[in-house]
């Protein structure tokens, strides 16, 4: 994604034919093999991005891209020149971040990203916390399933289970959250509860789409109900959550966010629930700027409070 701020444009000189702006927006299709896709990770839209293209080619008499029916090639031309935008776009944002580090007090913006309901159910209360302690700084919350990219300047911070694999990015464990096998009285009174000796015979479930850091639930699924038939599969809790709460199916869900709900019955099973270690990363050039410390510090703090209803035994 194009850093913040991306249409702001310093390098311009008057009179040139050569606008950065343009050349970012043509890496970004090269990068992304569709107009659509680029606009989508530029933050703004396909039409703009096939007007800001056509003319930028239009205005140097240089084709960077051949139009087919399978989507947009980059010429020759253009490939010569991605190495060289590359570079001029991670010096932009090595750039981006200094400045944004710089020491300024408590005081400026925070991006943070976490998952749906991480962000929604942990990481907005203890936002808002903060943000009432200190008016001075604006903060800003994007749950999305997607890994945002701190090298790139996408978010400040970002809370999510798994390892972080981007370059220069400092992570640290704050949390542990354990799941369990939920179901409402209605799914209960009409299938019985699960017989797990045979493996959840006759039961249905809703699945999350496997993915690296939530391999443990799929995996614990699998072995605790291994005969029982998935009717779903999302990349969101919440769906589950409905699922479930609509008498449908069986779901693996947060503890945190469950065991209060009267609409829904925790199950025991034969073998605990997954617990999966929470992480949270930022930018090393990021991580000391007073506002960014002072983040992380106060939210180590509220989670570690939260320990025991975050991971109950």
């Amino acid at each position: 994604m194009i850093p913040k701020g991306a249409y702001t444009n310093p390098y311009r000189a008057t009179g040139s034919t050569v606008d950065w702006d343009d050349l970012r927006i043509a890496l970004a299709v090269a990068k992304h093999g569709s107009l659509s896709a680029a606009a989508r990770a530029l933050g703004t839209t396909q039409p703009t991005v096939s007007r800001r293209l056509d003319a930028f080619e239009r205005r140097t008499g240089a084709k960077l891209f051949e139009r087919g029916k399978s989507g947009l090639t980059p010429t020759p031309l253009c490939t010569g020149l991605l190495d060289g935008l590359d570079r001029m776009e991670e010096g932009a944002l090595t750039v981006e971040r200094r400045l944004a580090a710089r020491d300024t007090g408590l005081q400026g913006s925070i991006t943070v990203t976490s998952l749906d309901w991480l962000g929604d159910h942990v990481i907005a209360p203890i936002m808002a916390r903060f943000g009432g302690r200190h008016p001075r700084v604006s903060l800003a919350l994007i749950n999305d399933g997607r890994r945002f990219n701190l090298s790139r300047s996408e978010a400040d911070i970002a809370f999510r289970p798994g390892l972080f694999d981007q370059e220069d990015v400092v992570e640290r464990k704050v949390a542990d959250v354990a799941y369990g096998l939920y179901a409402s009285p209605s799914y209960l009174e009409q299938h019985g509860l699960p017989d797990f000796a045979s493996g959840c015979a006759g039961q249905s479930i809703v699945m999350l789409h496997e993915t690296p850091p939530r391999a443990p639930m799929t995996e614990w699924m699998r072995n605790v109900a291994p005969d029982a038939r998935s009717i779903l599969r999302t990349n969101s809790i919440w769906s589950q959550l409905a699922a479930a709460e609509a008498g449908e199916a069986l779901a693996a869900l947060p503890r945190v966010l469950v065991d209060r709900r009267l609409t829904l019955r925790r199950i025991e099973t034969p073998r605990p629930g997954p617990v999966l270690a929470v992480r949270l990363g930022v930018h090393s050039d990021m991580r000391r700027t007073p506002r960014v410390r002072a983040f992380i510090d106060f939210a180590v703090r509220e989670l570690e409070k939260r320990a025991a209803e975050l991971n109950p035994h």
